[in-house]
């Protein structure tokens, strides 16, 4: 069965870091781009970043607070994330289209596979 799992969420003052890390099962995770994406409360997936098959990040937020990674060893992408905002909360997803390269735009409705989330939550 092919599954994505986050781990590493939780609450954080403003100002901090976080990693957050997405484990992944079931299918061929070195030849799949990994993308994270933020669900605020009340609001739609949004995507933060994504990372190719071969190790070449995309972001779609501001790159000086997020970092992406992937260990294909392990089957984990990670996102690091530091000065966090309040504004940084939310439940954080990973997700893959099941192809190599990243999308130019990304699109919560073009995810093939999905996590289940990890909450993130930053307190001023």
């Amino acid at each position: 069965e092919m599954q994505l799992v986050e781990s590493g969420g939780g609450l954080v003052q403003a100002g901090g870091s976080l990693r957050l890390s997405c484990a992944a099962f079931g299918f061929t995770f070195d030849a799949q781009a990994i993308s994270w994406f933020r669900q605020a409360p009340g609001e739609e997936r949004k995507g933060i970043s994504c990372i190719s098959s071969v190790d070449e990040p995309t972001y779609y937020a501001n790159s000086d607070y997020f970092t992406i990674s992937r260990d294909n060893a392990k089957n984990t992408v990670y996102l690091q994330m530091k000065s966090l905002k309040p504004e940084d909360t939310g439940v954080y997803f990973c997700a893959t289209e099941l192809r190599g390269w990243c999308p130019r735009l990304p699109k919560a409705g073009n995810q093939a596979l999905w996590g289940k989330g990890t909450p993130v939550t930053v307190s001023s």
